[in-house]
């Protein structure tokens, strides 16, 4: 998916104006000018979370869960309507801890994410079948252009699970996550 090219790598939110050195500098001064090392990260996730902390295991291996070398979802758990995330790993647990992605503000957030997603999912099916594919085709860019985007990719991730109809809003939306223009997005533009 596309975060981080706008928003926080980390949190997700749209307040991004930080670069963060994923691997801190006190830790890997060699990695101040490695590009895999700098994340678009928003000022409370850079200055007031993770500052310096970068955990490790007993083995010397990072514990934060790299979000442009791994599937942050192998890791970290998002229930949709409540916003919360739940660790599914140590990793997890530890990227969870260090960036505070459970504060109350990025909670309620990504809840409203989940809410305005579905409420744009299902406008855009109607103007699918109206046949108005420029608002349609709006809409779905809207879809990767609003902050939280771990809430559409979550939902594209469980849409396929029995029973998602009930984690997802309804069977409406379920179809409307069908919608191949909705996976090929990032890739071929409107």
């Amino acid at each position: 998916m596309v975060l981080g090219i706008k928003s926080c790598m980390y949190c997700g939110d749209h307040l991004s104006a930080d670069i963060d050195h994923f691997e801190p500098l006190a830790e890997a001064p060699l990695r101040a000018f490695d590009w895999l090392n700098h994340f678009l990260a928003c000022s409370h996730c850079n200055s007031h979370e993770k500052r310096d902390r970068f955990p490790r295991d007993g083995d010397g291996a990072p514990l934060l869960v790299d979000p442009a070398a791994e599937d942050p979802h192998d890791h970290l758990m998002l229930a949709l309507a409540a916003g919360v995330y739940t660790a599914l790993t140590s990793r997890g647990a530890a990227t969870i801890d260090v960036f505070g992605l459970n504060r109350q503000d990025l909670v309620d957030a990504r809840a409203a994410a989940f809410d305005r997603t579905c409420a744009v999912l299902r406008d855009r099916r109607r103007q699918l079948r109206a046949g108005d594919t420029a608002r349609a085709g709006r809409l779905a860019k809207s879809l990767f252009d609003q902050p939280f985007i771990d809430v559409l990719y979550t939902m594209l991730r469980v849409r396929h699970h029995p029973r998602a109809e009930l984690v997802l809003d309804g069977p409406e939306v379920v179809e409307a996550l069908a919608d191949p223009a909705l996976h090929l997005w990032p890739a071929t533009g409107p």
